[in-house]
Order: structure tokens, then C-alpha cells, then sequence
């Protein structure tokens, strides 16, 4: 997730569901570009999001990733975007896909020797110093 959110310029933030953990506080935990939230008993996660969207939703570009139909429409009323999990799958796969080939492309060119750029002349040159001391 930590690859996604940078690929794409983002602040994701995950929200899990513990609404129905007796006694449990709302916990955050922020791993680099990526926040993780744990909803506090007897707070559902759409609940959660709302209220996030309701904060920020037409002063920043929020984007909620849920397939639930309800859901969708109520953010969206909000002033977020929405995508289904469907969506972003195959959204995900892309980033992997694209930030693979782009490592891939990276470390092809960070193998390339700089012999392999220079002229008949110097490389003659570097020869000679190199066995003359």
C-alpha cells in the first residue's frame, strides 16, 4: 500500500472495522505515506469515513475505495470520489505492474559500465594508467 501511495502522490488511509470489539479505543498508526485506523467500539468504519469525508471531502481530493452501493452514494453526496474494490484491484495491479518495470528499467541502467560510453581513445587512456600505476 506503502508503493501505491507514493506512485500515485497520495495519503492513504485504511480503516478496519472494530465496532463490535467490546471495549476497544480507536487506534492509529502511521506507516510512512500510509495510515491505519482501527474504529473504536461500537463505530463502524463507514461511520468513520463519513465523518473523515465530512472534514476534508470538498477542501481535498478524497477517494473511498468500498463496494457497498450505500456507502458509495452517501460520500459521494459528500464531495468524495468513489471506486470499488473491483476498481482498485485492478487499479493496484497497475501501480505494481508499472512500479516493477520502472525498478526493472533502473537497475538495467545502473549495471551499464562506463566503459561501455566512452571513446576508443580514452578507454586506451584509462588502460594505461591503470597498468603503469
Amino acid at each position: 500500500m506503502i508503493n501505491y501511495a507514493s506512485f500515485y502522490g497520495a495519503k492513504v488511509c485504511v480503516v478496519f472495522d472494530a465496532h463490535r470489539v467490546s471495549g476497544n479505543k480507536r487506534h492509529k498508526e502511521m506507516r510512512t505515506s500510509v495510515e491505519v485506523v482501527y474504529t473504536k467500539d461500537k463505530e463502524t468504519a463507514d461511520a468513520y469515513i463519513e465523518r473523515a469525508v465530512d472534514l476534508v471531502g470538498r477542501k481535498v481530493e478524497v477517494l473511498v475505495v468500498t463496494s457497498d452501493n450505500l456507502e458509495q452514494q452517501i460520500i459521494f453526496g459528500r464531495g468524495a470520489q468513489r471506486m470499488s474494490s473491483l476498481e482498485f484491484r485492478v487499479s493496484f495491479k497497475e501501480a505494481e505492474k508499472s512500479i516493477s518495470e520502472k525498478t526493472e528499467n533502473l537497475s538495467d541502467r545502473k549495471s551499464m559500465k562506463l566503459l561501455d560510453h566512452m571513446d576508443e581513445e580514452s578507454r586506451k587512456k584509462l588502460e594505461k594508467m591503470r597498468r603503469n600505476g
